[in-house]
């Protein structure tokens, strides 16, 4: 029998020669989710001067052991006072707003003491003062390319007075489901047939890994059907033909059969990993071929582990094929594992020293969704890993 290849291996072979796919313009308010394609440099300086960072009064430290200081104007957030600060003078000032050339110092609101326009203080001020281009100056990279924009740095790249950005090129991935067993959401299934689920599934995370989704729908288990859904998937141009089902040695399995006809490079099917031995890549010409599980836990398990990191590296991310694994205590004992790498959905607590616990669910088929709804991460055992007790340390990957 043939050695299967490791999880390790097979996502280092997936991400083996995933480029980048070109860059465009995308404004700020369609770009979360997207890649940086270009480092990014702020065009001003946050703050452009120094502001207050307390409602308060603007004044000179060294003059409140003088006796009672005259207020004489205000400032405000994007409407300063316009004018230095003379010896003996305040200014009311507010969050936000210019500290008047001059002061060095700011009384908070609560320590005043105000009677006509003459000021005291109940307590010393403080230091309160932002200083101009504390969070950024104008030149400055603050994301780099590669960045993964989330709403933090769509902020920062806004505060930068960006409207658009440089990104990459979002991938396009074909869907196909198979199996005569299939029928949509929503329809009247047969005795013998299933809702199609794994479709939703993964291009739920395709979606969430930045790609856009062409969902070529469910084809029947014939060999014509399937090569005809892999010629609409040329058709559409798409980066990343995804199969769902059909992956396996069964006489009813064609999809390997349907690629090869149509021309595909097969680089490897079958990899040492629980659920998901079935594992289809490959390439036919510019368009990489993954060929899933049919099992819906295998098919999203599979998608985690091999889609999302393989969408990220065509947009240029380059900590695509990252460890994201986690350290955490096992919350019951697991018993020896054999030749596959294990990803055993569980549950996430706290012990009482506030530790990581991840306990496997009693059921673990490839086919239970319920299971998988009712887990937070998939703890992995590594082939041939020994028995472990209730309290050793484990590794786990969290679930979207």
């Amino acid at each position: 029998m043939d050695k299967l290849l490791s999880v390790s291996d097979a996502l280092v072979r997936v991400l083996a020669g995933a480029w980048r796919l070109g860059e465009e313009s995308a404004p700020l308010a369609q770009a979360r989710r997207r890649t940086l394609a270009a480092d990014l440099a702020a065009r001003r300086t946050q703050p452009p001067v120094a502001v207050s960072a307390m409602d308060g009064f603007a004044l000179r430290a060294a003059d409140l052991a003088a006796g009672p200081l005259r207020i004489v104007g205000e400032s405000a957030a994007g409407r300063g006072y316009g004018a230095a600060l003379n010896p003996g003078e305040a200014v009311r000032i507010f969050t936000g707003a210019p500290v008047p050339d001059g002061a060095d110092a700011i009384l908070l609101q609560e320590d005043a003491r105000v009677a006509a326009d003459a000021l005291t203080a109940s307590a010393p001020p403080g230091p309160h003062i932002r200083a101009a281009g504390l969070d950024f100056r104008e030149g400055v990279v603050a994301l780099t390319v590669g960045t993964r924009l989330g709403p933090a740095e769509l902020a920062l790249a806004a505060a930068m007075n960006h409207a658009a950005v440089a990104v990459a090129r979002r991938p396009r991935v074909a869907i196909i489901a198979s199996g005569d067993e299939l029928v949509p959401p929503g329809a009247e299934p047969g005795p013998s047939q299933i809702i199609s689920c794994n479709n939703l599934a993964v291009a739920a995370i395709t979606e969430d890994a930045g790609a856009e989704i062409v969902d070529l729908g469910i084809f029947r288990d014939d060999l014509a059907e399937l090569e005809r859904g892999v010629a609409l998937a040329r058709e559409a141009r798409a980066d990343v033909l995804v199969t769902l089902g059909g992956a396996s040695v069964g006489d009813r399995d064609l999809l390997r059969p349907a690629l090869a006809r149509q021309g595909m490079s097969l680089d490897f099917w079958k990899i040492a990993m629980r659920p998901g031995k079935p594992l289809i890549h490959g390439a036919l010409g510019d368009m990489r071929i993954l060929g899933l599980p049919g099992n819906p836990v295998a098919s999203y398990v599979c998608a985690l582990i091999f889609l999302a990191p393989l969408l990220r590296a065509l947009q240029g991310d380059p900590d695509a094929g990252a460890d994201r694994t986690e350290l955490a205590i096992a919350g019951s004992a697991l018993p020896a594992n054999k030749g596959r790498s294990d990803y055993m959905r569980a549950r996430l607590t706290a012990d009482e020293n506030g530790a990581l616990v991840a306990t496997p669910l009693p059921l673990q088929d490839s086919s239970l969704l319920t299971e998988l709804t009712q887990s937070q991460a998939l703890l992995i055992r590594e082939p041939g890993a020994p028995a472990a007790a209730k309290g050793d340390p484990c590794r786990i990957l969290r679930l979207p």
